[in-house]
């Protein structure tokens, strides 16, 4: 059976698919008409600095839109649907009103989009139970006030990484009754973690991206930055 998610939202169906990967890529952006509710961003002892993001050369050496983990997280869609798979659909690995901290951003890539966000968290990410949840929701079918679009998710084995956890997986969104041979939007994410520090990587659309071999380079990258 599928499950529905019913959200309001002032973008088309493959409009806000495109949102779920944007500047905020783990932290959702909001898709409502209202002005977002907004709590002040998380005191944290340790500052993480824009350092820690992988250099330009290492990505499409486009312009950046970076932002601020924080203060992302305190402006976030904070929507939930009941059946525990808004988190998924909406590529929540960091939620609003968890204490973290870090940097991001944002860049065109060809065919596509990529994004990045390294964080530090009080508490640790389980991202086995992640993939597990995002098992449960592979295929979800999204209501809009404008339109509705299918989810549909596949878990893939993550890199490996000594001493961490790795989480990979593509959502595919389309049109309910979308002919077979039409391409979706896909969304590819993969992260990494260990203890409180937060890695992930995420493209949007038929990008050539390796996205394994980016993320690992974007933790060993980070993690001697933040203490790991």
């Amino acid at each position: 059976m599928t499950a529905r998610i019913r959200r309001p939202s002032r973008f088309p169906p493959v409009r806000a698919a495109a949102l779920l990967v944007s500047a905020a890529a783990a932290v959702t952006i909001s898709g409502t008409a209202e002005k977002p509710e907004t709590s002040p961003p998380v005191s944290f002892p340790l500052a993480v600095s824009p350092a820690v993001l992988l250099p330009p050369p290492a990505v499409p050496d486009a312009p950046r839109d970076t932002f601020d983990v924080a203060t992302a997280l305190s402006t976030a869609d904070r929507s939930e649907d009941g059946t525990g798979c808004a988190d998924v659909t909406h590529g929540r690995l960091l939620r609003p009103g968890d204490a973290a901290a870090g940097q991001g951003f944002q860049s065109a890539a060809a065919g596509g989009q990529v994004s990045e966000l390294v964080a530090r968290t009080v508490r640790p990410v389980d991202l086995p139970a992640w993939a597990e949840r995002a098992r449960q929701c592979g295929r979800i079918t999204v209501d809009d006030p404008q339109g509705t679009a299918v989810s549909s998710i596949t878990v893939r084995p993550g890199p490996a990484v000594p001493d961490a956890e790795t989480l990979s997986y593509e959502q595919v969104l389309t049109l309910p009754g979308q002919p077979a041979e039409l391409p979706g939007l896909r969304l590819r994410t993969v992260a990494i973690a260990a203890d409180d520090v937060l890695v992930v990587l995420r493209d949007a659309g038929a990008t050539d991206l390796d996205l394994d071999t980016l993320a690992v380079a974007a933790w060993q990258h980070a993690a001697p930055r933040l203490g790991r």
